[in-house]
């Protein structure tokens, strides 16, 4: 899963090591012209755990010495509950982070158009596939990457999980990249839009789908997700259809298959805590054979052509 050019990965007990970089590669290191931007790359990757350390920072907050800080977050957190259902608060200077750009470019992720979108409209995307982290979605819709000069006058605003915005501080994060609550409320804040050129992105597979995500295989939960028409029926959107290529190339999982004991355990616990939690593992730093950070592979984002879409405020459910 990409190594140094000409230089095969070694082998060691099993282990595939990246293999030791050309002496005029660490020279380039001494004078500061090695970019550091892989560091940068993989250090954001392990961005999918922010929410556990913004958890852990807050239980320090309130055993020590700074509750009274804790106490006052509390407060805000109550005063800002509704924020994450009402278009969230986006800050153009986080999605615009150089950190973003060497996310994207180590995959890399690139999101491909094949047409136009009237920004005089609303549109509901229906992403695929869920994958593990979603990727694809947080990379092209959450940072300022190509979005805004292939579909210009139109705002993104990726759905996930309400639960998310109870974690203190990751909530104030994930707003910033544009975030918003996947709640009928939240869609039906950004579809109601009069001058358009709002783009409700939905996860059409969910959580749920996460823990079919493994390399050369794809399975999706479509036939029981059909809230997301009758959302873009009430509110006249178009539908958009995405397709991220690559998405569940990422991770490998261990083995899980229906009816296991450890899908069981995963389905109840999915249906207890509203969210899934796949046995993920890819690489590492410096060696291919474990670790939590991604694999080097192209994530390749399509958006398809618009389906029109007729406003019905009584969607029946044919």
């Amino acid at each position: 899963h990409c190594h140094v050019a000409g230089k095969p990965p070694r082998t060691v007990r099993g282990v595939r090591w990246h293999p030791a970089p050309r002496a005029s590669r660490v020279r380039a290191v001494r004078l500061g012209r090695e970019p550091t931007e892989r560091w940068a790359q993989q250090g954001r990757c392990f961005g999918a755990f922010w929410a556990e350390f913004c958890c852990g920072f807050f239980v320090i907050l309130i055993l020590g010495n700074f509750w009274f800080l804790a106490v006052l977050y509390l407060l805000w957190l109550y005063l800002d509950w509704e924020t994450p259902c009402t278009g969230g608060r986006r800050l153009q200077w986080v999605r615009s982070w150089t950190v973003w750009k060497y996310f994207r470019e180590y995959f890399p992720i690139q999101l491909i158009k094949t047409s136009d979108l009237n920004p005089n409209h609303n549109y509901l995307f229906g992403f695929h596939p869920h994958g593990v982290l979603v990727a694809g979605a947080f990379g092209n819709f959450c940072t300022s990457s190509s979005f805004s000069t292939l579909f210009p006058g139109i705002t993104p605003y990726l759905h996930i999980m309400p639960i998310w915005f109870g974690c203190p501080f990751f909530r104030e994060y994930i707003m910033s990249a544009g975030m918003v609550s996947a709640s009928k409320e939240s869609v039906s804040y950004v579809l109601n839009n009069k001058e358009g050129g709002h783009a409700s992105i939905i996860v059409i597979g969910g959580a749920e789908e996460s823990l079919n995500a493994r390399p050369g295989s794809l399975t999706l939960n479509i036939l029981k997700r059909k809230g997301f028409i009758k959302m873009a029926l009430k509110h006249g959107a178009h539908l958009v259809p995405v397709f991220s290529f690559g998405e569940n190339e990422l991770f490998k999982q261990v083995a899980n298959p229906k009816g296991s004991w450890l899908r069981n355990v995963q389905d109840k616990l999915q249906k207890i805590m509203g969210f899934a939690l796949p046995l993920f593992h890819a690489r590492g730093i410096f060696q291919y054979s474990f670790g939590l950070i991604p694999y080097r592979q192209p994530i390749n984002t399509v958006v398809g052509s618009p389906i029109p879409v007729k406003q019905n405020l009584n969607p029946t459910t044919e």
